[in-house]
C-alpha cells in the first residue's frame, strides 16, 4: 500500500521513451542587435532546450525558433505561426510541445486546443527533470513542493478545459481533476505536510553540518551552468564516480567528497545541481536548503563551459543566483572561476582565452576536467586560498624531533636537508600559513612535555 508521498513520486518520475515532442524556441527579435547575433543566441536556445527535452528522454521529433516581436496574452505567438506550428504537430504525430518560455494558464490552455496535443513551459520541463533526477528524500521532498506550488497557480484556468486528461503530480501524465476547490484544499494540505517533512530534513542536514564544522575541514563548492562540467571536475578532484554524462541536469542531489590537497591539508568537496537561466523562482527557494552547502562554503569554485559561446551570458546567471541567495560575488578571495573544457578550443581561442585568464580581475584557472589539464594549478590555488601564503623557513632538528622529518615531507615542501656533526638536521622546506602554525604548536606542545 503506497503512501500519498509514494504515489506522487511515483506520478512525477513516470515518463515513457515514446513521447514525440516539438521543441519551440521563441526568441524576442531586436532590430537594433544584428541578424548575426540573433541567430547565435537562437541557435544557443535551441541546443538548451532540446538538451532539457532529452534529458528525460523526451524523443524531440522537431525544433522550431520563432522570431517575436510583440508577444500575444492569448497565444503567446501570432495566429499564423500557430497554425503553422499546429500542421506540424498534426503531420508528425506529435504528443508534446515544449515551449521554452513561461506560459500563462490562458496560453497553455489555447495553444492545447490549437495544437490538440499536451503543452509545457519552461518552468514545467525543469521540475519535470528534477523530478526525474532527485534521489534523496530531500531532493524528492523539494521536487514535490516546486510542482505543487506551480500547479496551485495553475488549478482555475488551466484545469478547466479537460478535453484531455491532464494534471496530476507530474506534468506529463495523471489523472485531470475537476473538483477545483476541493483540489486547492487538497494542494494546500500537501504543501503544508512537504514543508513539514523539509523542516525535519533541514534540521537534519544542519547536524551533519554542524558535526563537519567539528572537524576543520573547509568546505569548497562546486557551482555553475548546468553541463559546465561539475561532476567530472569533481571525479576528477576526489576520485568519486558521481554520474557525470554530456547531459543537462546530470547532478541534482548536492555531493559531499574528501579532497587531500598537495600538502596533505584535507578539504571537503561539494557538487551541487547545475544553474540555468530563467530557474522558477519558487524552485530556487525550494531548494534553498540544498544549496546551503553554497552559502556556507569557505570557498566557491565558478565552473564555466568555455567551449559555449553563451558560456559569458551562462556566467551571468549563475552570478544572479548566487546573488539571490546571499552570496557575494565581487569578493575575488571567496570565489575561484574555473575555466573549463580548454580541450575543445583550437589553439587561436585556446591562447586567447589563455590572455583572457592573465588580465582578469579576479581569480580564473583554465583546466580540462577531462584530461586533467590544469587542475594541477586548480588545487595549488584551492590550497593558497584554503591554507594561506607558503612561507620559506629554515629548522634545526634535534636527534630527539627526527621524527617531525616525516611530518615536514607530508606537510610540507622539503627543499634542501643537511645532517651536522652534532646529530641534528637543517631542514629548509616551504609551508602554508595553515601548516606553518601547525608545526610551531607541534613544537611548542613538546617543548612543555
Amino acid at each position: 500500500m503506497m503512501d500519498d508521498h509514494d504515489k506522487t513520486h511515483k506520478l512525477i518520475s513516470r515518463q515513457t521513451v515514446e513521447t514525440r515532442a516539438i521543441v519551440i524556441v521563441p526568441v524576442i527579435y531586436d532590430r537594433e542587435n544584428s541578424k548575426k547575433n540573433y541567430e547565435a543566441s537562437s541557435r544557443s536556445r535551441i541546443d538548451e532546450a532540446v538538451g532539457l527535452a532529452e534529458a528525460i528522454r523526451l524523443n524531440v521529433v522537431e525544433k522550431i525558433s520563432v522570431n517575436i516581436e510583440k508577444p500575444r496574452p492569448a497565444t503567446l505567438l501570432g495566429q499564423g505561426k500557430v497554425e503553422e506550428i499546429g500542421k506540424v504537430v498534426s503531420d508528425k504525430k506529435i504528443d508534446l510541445a515544449v515551449m521554452d518560455s513561461s506560459l500563462t494558464p490562458i496560453q497553455q490552455r489555447n495553444l492545447e486546443k490549437a495544437w490538440n496535443c499536451k503543452v509545457i513551459d519552461r518552468t514545467a520541463l525543469i521540475l519535470e527533470i528534477f523530478g526525474d533526477r532527485a534521489r534523496t528524500k530531500e531532493g524528492v521532498l523539494q521536487v514535490e513542493l516546486a510542482h505543487l506550488n506551480y500547479q496551485k497557480g495553475r488549478l482555475v484556468r488551466s484545469w478547466t478545459h479537460l478535453e484531455r486528461q491532464r494534471g496530476g503530480s507530474g506534468f506529463l501524465g495523471g489523472p485531470g481533476e475537476t473538483q477545483i476547490e476541493a483540489d486547492r484544499r487538497i494542494l494546500q494540505s500537501k504543501i503544508v505536510r512537504i514543508k513539514r517533512e523539509l523542516e525535519t530534513v533541514v534540521r537534519t542536514r544542519a547536524l551533519h553540518r554542524a558535526k563537519r564544522k567539528k572537524v576543520p575541514y573547509p568546505v569548497i563548492a562546486l557551482v555553475g551552468y548546468t553541463n559546465a562540467g561539475k561532476s567530472t571536475l569533481f571525479n576528477r578532484l576526489t576520485g568519486a564516480d558521481v554520474l557525470a554524462k554530456d547531459m543537462l541536469f546530470a547532478t541534482l542531489d548536492p555531493t559531499l567528497r574528501k579532497v587531500i590537497l598537495p600538502h596533505e591539508q584535507t578539504v571537503m568537496l561539494s557538487d551541487t545541481v547545475g544553474f540555468i537561466s530563467d530557474l522558477p523562482t519558487h524552485l530556487v527557494a525550494a531548494f534553498r536548503a540544498t544549496l546551503e552547502e553554497v552559502v556556507e562554503a569557505d570557498l566557491i569554485l565558478h565552473v564555466r563551459d568555455m567551449s559555449d559561446v553563451e558560456n559569458h551570458a551562462h556566467a551571468q546567471d549563475v552570478l544572479n543566483i548566487l546573488s539571490s541567495l546571499g552570496v557575494n560575488t565581487d569578493d575575488p578571495d571567496h570565489i575561484i572561476e574555473v575555466w573549463n573544457k580548454v580541450d575543445l578550443l583550437d589553439d587561436v581561442s585556446l591562447a586567447a582565452l589563455q590572455d583572457s585568464a592573465r588580465t582578469s580581475l579576479t581569480p580564473v584557472v583554465a583546466v580540462s576536467a577531462l584530461t586533467g589539464k590544469g587542475v594541477d594549478k586548480l588545487l595549488a590555488i584551492i590550497e593558497k586560498r584554503i591554507s594561506g601564503e607558503m612561507i620559506k623557513r629554515q629548522i634545526v632538528l634535534k636527534p630527539d624531533e627526527y621524527g617531525l622529518l616525516d611530518w615536514l615531507y607530508k606537510n610540507g615542501e622539503v627543499i634542501k636537508q643537511t645532517s651536522k656533526d652534532d646529530g641534528s638536521v637543517i631542514v629548509s622546506a616551504n609551508l602554508t600559513g595553515q601548516a606553518n602554525e601547525r608545526f610551531d604548536n607541534i613544537i611548542k606542545t613538546k617543548h612543555s612535555d
